[in-house]
Order: structure tokens, then sequence, then C-alpha cells
């Protein structure tokens, strides 16, 4: 089997949709990102970007647990695809992060996948390095996050 057979190069897969709330990002900011507009709803009317919105990280820790979230729904469920069940390894990391736009507080923003390539990797025989493009988007449509990850996958 190869990853051509589990993964649909430039198929794109919807993660999940998530409500950002104040409190949530209030919440957020105060422990990882503590900028004036992540964290105090009058200053941030007062501040470059006119109001409470997300941190990016916050943005990006969100995509990941939903990204995690659609993996999991796999977990103990009999595989049924083709071949023996994938098996993913750890993530080198991602590339090309972009905050695009601010997610306001009371914003939803749906996150997505698309599955962009694949390659055998020469030092861990049977593990291939799986490239995605990983996005969010706005009520409106408008791209506000957006970078390549990667994931190690083990296919026999």
């Amino acid at each position: 089997m190869t990853l051509d057979e589990y993964f649909l190069i430039g198929e794109t897969v919807t993660l999940g949709s998530h409500k950002f709330e104040a409190d949530e990002i209030k919440a957020f900011a105060r422990k990882y990102d503590p900028q004036v507009f992540h964290v105090d709803e009058e200053a941030a009317k007062k501040s470059v970007l006119g109001g409470l919105c997300a941190s990016g990280w916050h943005t990006a820790a969100t995509w990941m647990k939903y990204n995690l979230a659609k993996r999991m729904e796999t977990e103990g469920v009999r595989w049924i695809g083709p071949g023996p069940q994938p098996e993913f390894g750890p993530s080198p990391g991602f590339r090309n992060l972009k905050w695009l736009k601010p997610v306001y507080a009371g914003e939803t923003v749906t996150f997505t996948r698309t599955a962009l390539a694949h390659r055998p990797l020469a030092g861990r025989p049977g593990w291939s390095l799986l490239t995605l493009r990983s996005e969010g988007f706005d009520s409106t449509g408008d791209k506000v996050i957006e970078f390549d990850s990667a994931v190690l996958v083990k296919v026999e």
C-alpha cells in the first residue's frame, strides 16, 4: 500500500468550527499571549485592532485541537480502509505561518486541512512525511490563518 491509497492529494477535509468567545480569548491570552487586544475589551477597542480578538497562537492551537479530534474519531473504530491502518507519528513542525485577519470575540472559524504531498523517509523505512495545508476561515469565508504542517505516517 502507498499513501496515495490512504490520502488523496488535494482533498480538503473540514475539521470543524469553533466560536471564539471573549472569556476563552482572555483566558488563553492571560496564560500565553497577554497583549492588550487579547485581554482587555475596553483597551482593545482603542488598539490598532479595534476590538478584543484571539491571539494568533490561540487560533493555531484551536486548529490543532480540531485536527487531533478529527483523527481521534477513528480511534477504536474498526479500520475498513485499504490494507493495514496507517500509524501516525510525530510532527516535525510547521512552516509558512500566516495570521491573515484578526479573529474577534464572537467569530466562528471553520478549520480545514488539505493533503499536499508525501515522500518516503530514507532514514526510517516504512515511514513517509505527509505535508498538509492547514487553514481557518471566518463566517464570511475569509481566510484568517494558514500554515503548512507535516506529520510522519507509517503504512506497511
